[in-house]
Order: C-alpha cells, then sequence, then structure tokens
C-alpha cells in the first residue's frame, strides 16, 4: 500500500483560514472588517515595483502602516496616502494573501533642470518640481532658465517623437519674440516657440549630412517654413 505523504496540521489550517477569507470578502461589508482582526493578517512584508527615481522606503513611509496593520486595510486610503507624494502620478495596492500588500507606482517623469536660487532643481513636463536629488541620482536633462510649461511640453513631445534628439538638447531658452534657441552638441538651434517635435526632429538628416561633409555648423535654422538653413564658418 503507498500512503500519501503526511500534510502539516498548520499547513491546513492555514488553507482553511485563506479559504475563509475568500467567503468573507465575497459577503457583506463586515466581512472584511472580521478578517483584519486576525493576526493571521497582519502585514507582514510589503513589495513596491514600478519605481525609479524614489526609494522603497519613501513608499513605506506615505503608507503608514504600523505592526498591527491588516492587509485589509482600505487599499483605496492607501492607494490616496501613496499617491499624495509628489513623485508619484498614480498607484495601486493589491493584496497577496495572507500577510503581502503589493505596491505598484507610477512616477512623475522629469523632463528638464530648472535654475532656482536653490541651484538645478528637476521638473516634470507641466512645471511641477520634483525630489529628486541630482547629486544622488545622475539625470542628463536639459537645462530652462524657468519653469515655461510650453517648453516643457515641446521637450516631452521631442522625447517621444525622438528619443536621441531629446538626449543631445542641453539647454532651451527664448530669445525674445515668438523665436526660441536650442542648445546641441554641433550646433545652435533657432525655432519659433509653436515648432512641433515632429519639425524639430527635420534637423537629424541635415546633422547627419553636413557630419559627413564636415561642414563646420554655427547654427541650424528653423523658422522658415518647409526649410532647415545651416549656417557654417
Amino acid at each position: 500500500m503507498t500512503r500519501l505523504p503526511a500534510i502539516p496540521v498548520i499547513r491546513w489550517r492555514a488553507v482553511g483560514i485563506v479559504a475563509a477569507a475568500v467567503v468573507l470578502v465575497a459577503a457583506p461589508w463586515w466581512g472584511p472588517s472580521l478578517l483584519s482582526h486576525l493576526s493571521f493578517f497582519r502585514v507582514r512584508n510589503v513589495e513596491v515595483s514600478g519605481y525609479r527615481y524614489l526609494q522603497p522606503d519613501d513608499v513605506l513611509k506615505r503608507l503608514k502602516l504600523d505592526t498591527t496593520a491588516s492587509v485589509w486595510t482600505d487599499l483605496g486610503e492607501l492607494e490616496h496616502r501613496v499617491e499624495s507624494h509628489p513623485q508619484i502620478k498614480s498607484a495601486t495596492v493589491d493584496r497577496d494573501l495572507p500577510g503581502t500588500l503589493v505596491v505598484r507606482v507610477t512616477e512623475n517623469a522629469p523632463i528638464a533642470y530648472v535654475a532656482t536660487s536653490q541651484g538645478l532643481r528637476a521638473v516634470d513636463k507641466d512645471g511641477r518640481f520634483l525630489p529628486i536629488d541630482p547629486s544622488r541620482i545622475a539625470i542628463d536633462l536639459p537645462v530652462l532658465a524657468r519653469a515655461d510649461t510650453a517648453l516643457l511640453h515641446l521637450l516631452a513631445n521631442v522625447r517621444s517623437v525622438s528619443p536621441a534628439l531629446f538626449g543631445e538638447i542641453s539647454d532651451i531658452r527664448r530669445t525674445g519674440g515668438t523665436d526660441i534657441a536650442l542648445t546641441l552638441p554641433a550646433a545652435q538651434v533657432r525655432a519659433l516657440a509653436s515648432i512641433s517635435a515632429q519639425r524639430l526632429a527635420d534637423i537629424i538628416p541635415v546633422e547627419a549630412d553636413l557630419a559627413r561633409r564636415k561642414a563646420r555648423v554655427t547654427e541650424l535654422d528653423l523658422r522658415f517654413r518647409d526649410q532647415v538653413i545651416a549656417r557654417t564658418q
């Protein structure tokens, strides 16, 4: 006769508790409330994913959980606490029974540095200052004199259309009237402030052609329709 291996009683007990929890969760509002009083469902682990610039500890601090917290805590409230962090755009919190909370975050992406009296500060496309320390996290971003949302939106569109071109822009600024200027490694670029990211990307093949011809370019001008005027030395 073949005997099945003995299964520890504690494992059956855990399975039974989880099964009961599934039933109670489907019950009226009092189900999760009842489960929250069981030590079996105390939060013993928090998993954080999706972060890039912030630290997981920043998320844990926003959750404000203590040793008595249960996984049956209101998840909507936990998400609201996490989303109060200025670096976080959105957050979802799920349960992994019996004692784990899984937090997935989406961050506000930095798009540029803005010069302030406290030094360079990272901002997103809408001009919100982000709690990113440039001395701790090295990010290559264009520099602006101020949080100009029109220029920030242009940069965000450039990064979407042509990440390589975005990576070349060291600064962008208004030069008076309707004109703007951008600094690239190979040349200065002049354009109208209303320029689109697609139009700005027209300089890419022009740059490549000038590089092949070893032409020394001082400025690329896109202010004239359907033209890229290269001024050389």
